[in-house]
């Protein structure tokens, strides 16, 4: 018999910061599964900053449409299958968006290993510190970065999912770890839990050029970078020669009509910096590899995470609001009830 799917879509465009009314819950029917399809029941969706961008204009993929659901990974149970490489209860992921219920031929669908969920490894895992946020943390750093032993290591937005994979990266590779974040309390957990060497809090220092001056008083030479504007700026001015900056975000301009943009180009020549932007899915054919070993460090204890999860498929516009406020603390998850 029909299933009814619940499902966020963009109502409008936003015009700043994402509001209510920029999205709609509409409750629609779907046909039971055909020849070779299976139906998911949601357990889990992301909420991600970067699709700020998508709502109001091309980006990284095309700008989505008026209607269309609002993109977002899910981890679901297989509820129906008349897809022979699926069976009811096999735990799945897929960009499925912000919705309880998906219909699916099996493409671009991953069948999850449940026995490798127990311990530290919680399957959440597998759409934050083992899903995009994460990848884009061990290729960003890896391959673009290219940490040597004993470099200064400097990363905006330090408490979130991508910041902190990344500081912890940085850290096994024998770096010197210095993280920017909004409160005392991320603070404190960046240098605490993560082990990054010092952490500053831009909401108090008068001058933050000067603040990244003190915690890097031998330069930086990789600045991965999550916020943009001015953030990236005073990040560049403490820059040594042939620094690498990764850009991975630019939270900071994503509600702007107007995007400050980067003004501090002349150390570019001067310090012959390099700046790249990363796509993780430029990456595809490796996320395998790269999921194996990071969930080997998280059972070994070298890596942690944390996940911000709000409960009810209601609480997603909202949830998405609160990351542009500074509100989350880790990977921000909502749980399908």
């Amino acid at each position: 018999m029909p299933t009814t799917n619940q499902r966020w879509v963009l109502a409008s465009r936003p015009e700043g910061k994402p509001a209510p009314e920029n999205f709609r819950l509409e409750e629609v029917e779907l046909a039971d599964p055909g020849d070779h399809e299976l139906l998911i029941q949601a357990k889990y969706i992301s909420i991600d900053p970067g699709m700020r961008s998508r709502l109001s204009a091309d980006s990284y993929a095309a700008a989505l449409q008026v209607g269309e659901v609002i993109e977002g990974a899910m981890v679901g149970e297989v509820v129906q299958s008349n897809n022979e490489k699926f069976a009811v209860g096999d735990l799945v992921t897929g960009g499925f968006g912000w919705q309880s219920h998906a219909l699916s031929n099996g493409r671009g669908l991953a069948k999850l290993d449940a026995s490798m969920f127990q311990g530290p490894l919680r399957v959440t895992a597998a759409i934050g510190v083992l899903g995009i946020p994460g990848l884009t943390s061990y290729f960003g750093l890896q391959d673009l970065g290219q940490p040597k032993e004993g470099e200064t290591v400097l990363i905006s937005s330090a408490a979130g999912p991508v910041g902190a994979t990344a500081g912890q990266i940085a850290k096994m590779k024998g770096c010197r770890t210095i993280g920017i974040a909004g409160s005392k309390e991320k603070c404190a957990y960046v240098t605490g839990e993560l082990g990054f060497d010092a952490c500053i809090n831009y909401k108090e220092v008068a001058n933050l050029e000067d603040a990244i001056k003190g915690a890097c008083p031998d330069g930086v030479d990789i600045y991965f970078d999550n916020v943009g504007g001015e953030m990236l700026d005073a990040a560049i001015a403490n820059t040594n020669e042939r620094a690498r900056i990764i850009i991975s975000g630019a939270v900071s301009e994503y509600n702007k009509a107007e995007p400050r943009g980067i003004r501090n180009t002349l150390r570019f020549i001067t310090h012959r910096l390099r700046m790249e932007g990363l796509v993780v899915f430029d990456y595809f054919k490796q996320f395998r590899d790269a999921q194996a070993e990071m969930g080997g460090w998280i059972m070994q204890g070298k890596l942690i995470y944390t996940e911000d999860i709000s409960e009810g498929l209601e609480t997603a516009p909202a949830a998405f609001a609160g990351l542009f406020e500074g509100e989350n603390f880790g990977r921000r998850l909502v749980k399908v009830n």
